[in-house]
């Protein structure tokens, strides 16, 4: 039986975890190791300078092992795969996230980095996202029902290195999603508000309160796009941050021109 670990951002106790660790536990040997609370937009961190603790819980939905961890979603990858779990598992699964991780939000997405974290130690990994998850009423069946789908077919044929697949799934029933779709990242970008204000005790803060930049020029292929037909879309997204065009393109000048600094500083 496929075995599966899951994680997310938003919690242990958060509905997309729970309901995603319910229907997947229908079909594979499943293990939960996430945040005991929120940790949204935490990228990549890892916790470095306190210890972490990890807590069992029940999740009563047949998962076989679950723990709470008071660390970020790259910790509990990490400390899952070295420290709790005796088992490798087959897939990493982060999600079900509550709301969408699209174009440039990737680069601050816990939910995203828990995925990368799993490719880090080479296990095939996606991250999957509802597009109005932070709604109370958000419906976060037809995510879980694609993903027990999508699985198989991820472990069967694998991922290329350093690779995961981000997944986002529009606000609909399963009825009504049009397909799934291959995206490259859009532009997604926010006006970056800070609001001004005073606490009780006359102390002045800030409250990021950016909002959504609408490009109606997106390109056909991005995962924007896609959402925007009601489609599911997958992005295969790398953290081999390398350049490499740059650097075929640029190294003769500048390897050139620098080298003639550096000797400069030898004579």
């Amino acid at each position: 039986m496929i075995k599966v670990l899951i994680s997310n951002d938003d919690g242990i106790f958060a509905n997309g975890i729970k309901t995603l660790a319910e229907r997947l536990a229908l079909n594979y040997e499943v293990y939960v190791v996430a945040p005991d609370r929120e940790r949204s937009a935490t990228s990549h961190s890892l916790t470095l300078h306190k210890p972490l603790r990890v807590d069992e819980v029940e999740m009563n939905n047949g998962v076989v092992k679950a723990y709470a961890v008071t660390g970020t979603p790259s910790d509990c990858i990490k400390i899952a795969l070295n420290a709790i779990l005796d088992i490798r598992p087959d897939i990493v699964v982060s999600g079900i996230n509550h709301g969408p991780n699209l174009g440039a939000d990737v680069l601050y997405s816990g939910t995203v980095s828990a995925a990368l974290e799993g490719a880090v130690n080479g296990i095939p990994s996606v991250a999957v996202s509802l597009i109005n998850g932070y709604d109370k009423n958000a419906d976060f069946h037809p995510g879980a029902e694609f993903i027990a789908q999508f699985i198989p077919k991820v472990v069967s044929e694998g991922l290329p290195p350093k690779t995961v697949l981000n997944t986002n799934i529009p606000a609909v029933p399963l009825s009504d999603i049009s397909g799934v779709k291959m995206t490259a990242l859009g532009v997604r970008m926010y006006t970056d508000t800070y609001e001004r204000r005073v606490d009780p005790r006359n102390q002045v803060y800030y409250w990021l309160a950016g909002e959504i930049i609408d490009d109606s020029d997106e390109p056909s292929d991005s995962d924007v796009v896609a959402l925007r037909n009601n489609m599911i879309s997958v992005s295969p997204v790398t953290f081999d941050m390398t350049n490499r065009r740059f650097i075929e393109a640029t190294k003769g000048v500048f390897e050139e021109s620098m080298n003639g600094i550096i000797s400069n500083w030898s004579s």
